[in-house]
């Protein structure tokens, strides 16, 4: 498909990637109490958190939030509500770890586990029997949905009918790397903390599997990745998990209507996040890069309380 050609534009005062991730982040109203929380058991004995919008439809939209974020991060909150307004019912997949409660196993969740998201979809279409089923997914839950729907391939389930991903590291490796910049420090200490506080959790449960030496010092997610994420979810090391998880390598399998979103001065995606030549192949990837739009932001002024991305993401399912 050709590059899409973007409707998104930013105020005059709002056009720095850094003022469009954090500004939606500081001034995004949503209440998370609109959601039913359902928990079900994996058969791995462990448990997913799932909060859910019911409006009565038989079209299901599954998101997938962030890194460290869950259901409850605004820009999940507004886009779950404004989908659920819209003739759809809302799912968010809180990813193991990301609900308020530790999950019980060593694994967590990374960049590229789709088990679960497909262990949510059997759910969907056999417990609550859905007809369709669209799949939206935020920075690492965008890898993911792209990564879950360019394995599946010719033979993804036919009631999913179209994707998502906003802001979405579909190179991890050159993301990780990209985010030792000065300018990035900030955000990647940010998501370090969140991390490394969990590791401190799971040693206190498990503490003849997870060691905590080295911990403190751990500096890059390259560093976390290498000690933490790659062996304990069945990798060699960081490059293998890099490697193995990235969406990039699977989206010439994509095989339904997907849309990715990704701005060109969005302070954690380098140049590898755009495959442009990709998409140019594809009959089925849509690729937008707007000039501004900073990470999971795009904020050009609410319009009755709607942010952009939520009227982009609809008009697409509804396309």
């Amino acid at each position: 498909m050709p590059i899409v050609h973007s409707t998104f534009r930013a105020p005059l005062l709002f056009r720095n990637g850094h003022v469009q991730t954090i500004v939606p982040a500081l001034f995004w109203k949503v209440d998370p109490s609109i959601y039913t929380r359902e928990r079900i058991e994996t058969p791995d004995d462990d448990f997913l958190d799932l909060d859910r919008i019911y409006t009565g439809s038989d079209k299901l939209v599954i998101l997938c939030h962030g890194l460290e974020g869950s259901s409850t991060s605004k820009y999940v909150v507004g886009m779950a509500k404004h989908l659920s307004e819209n003739g759809f019912d809302a799912l968010v997949l809180n990813f193991r770890s990301c609900s308020g409660e530790m999950n019980r196993q060593l694994r967590f969740y990374h960049s590229g586990e789709t088990g679960d998201l497909g262990f949510v979809i059997k759910n969907s279409l056999g417990e609550h029997k859905y007809k369709e089923i669209y799949l939206l997914g935020f920075s690492l839950g965008g890898n993911v949905v792209l990564k879950y729907v360019g394995e599946q391939g010719s033979v993804i389930p036919k009631e999913i009918k179209k994707a998502i991903a906003i802001s979405a590291p579909v190179h991890l490796e050159s993301s990780a790397y990209y985010m030792n910049r000065c300018a990035a420090k900030v955000y990647l200490n940010r998501f370090l903390k969140s991390l490394e506080n969990k590791i401190l959790i799971k040693h206190k449960m498990m503490p003849d599997k997870i060691s905590i030496d080295g911990l403190d010092k751990i500096k890059t997610f390259h560093d976390f990745d290498n000690q933490y994420t790659g062996p304990i979810h069945g990798f060699k090391d960081a490059h293998d998990y890099y490697t193995k998880s990235s969406s990039v390598f699977y989206l010439e399998n994509v095989s339904i209507p997907t849309l990715l979103i990704n701005a060109k001065n969005d302070p954690f995606l380098p140049k590898e996040c755009f495959p442009i030549d990709i998409a140019e192949k594809s009959k089925y990837l849509y690729l937008e890069i707007p000039d501004s739009g900073g990470h999971v932001g795009f904020y050009e002024g609410q319009v009755n309380g709607i942010y952009w991305t939520e009227e982009r993401a609809l008009n697409f399912l509804n396309e």
